[in-house]
């Protein structure tokens, strides 16, 4: 696949529901994703589900993500709650459009421990100029207590 003709959004999508139903598929598309997006690839998230509009993400409990309290960091909490909502949101945008977070909040509610579920769910808006669109993600730990929101401000235009 020639990835330096397409946008991020056209290459996300295409790549997760080309690889996803194969044997292995989803390691690969999770290999994909952290080698195209390395930020985010460092807090080694796995995307389990991804269709326009939604994102799954799980975070396995890593000593590597923990803080000084023996929970997982603040900031590895944001980037994956960051990573969902991209995800989510730009998964369902044309091929003609791109995004930026251009502002980014996240509430922690309780200590996040063990595995945990990120997930999204986004509208899909006509992009036909430059446009600001919040997206938020909850991360769920295994007893499905929220332990952090994360709301994020893109910035939506079309590709030049």
């Amino acid at each position: 696949m020639a990835l330096h003709n397409k946008t991020a959004t056209e290459v996300i999508l295409s790549t997760w529901n080309r690889l996803n139903s194969l044997p292995g598929g989803t390691w690969i598309f999770n290999q994909f994703l952290r080698r195209f997006n390395p930020y985010s690839g460092s807090i080694h998230p796995r995307v389990a589900e991804l269709r326009p509009g939604y994102a799954r993400i799980e975070l396995q409990d890593r000593r590597r993500i923990r803080n000084h309290l023996n929970s997982i960091h603040a900031l590895a909490l944001a980037n994956l709650g960051e990573l969902t909502s991209g995800l989510a949101l730009l998964s369902g945008l044309p091929g003609n459009s791109r995004g930026i977070p251009t502002k980014i909040t996240t509430e922690y509610f309780k200590k996040a421990r063990g595995k945990l579920v990120a997930e999204s769910k986004s509208g899909l808006p006509s992009v036909n100029k430059s446009m600001d669109y919040n997206v938020s993600a909850d991360i769920v730990d295994e007893h499905g207590d929220v332990v952090a929101r994360t709301n994020v401000t893109w910035r939506l235009g079309l590709t030049e």
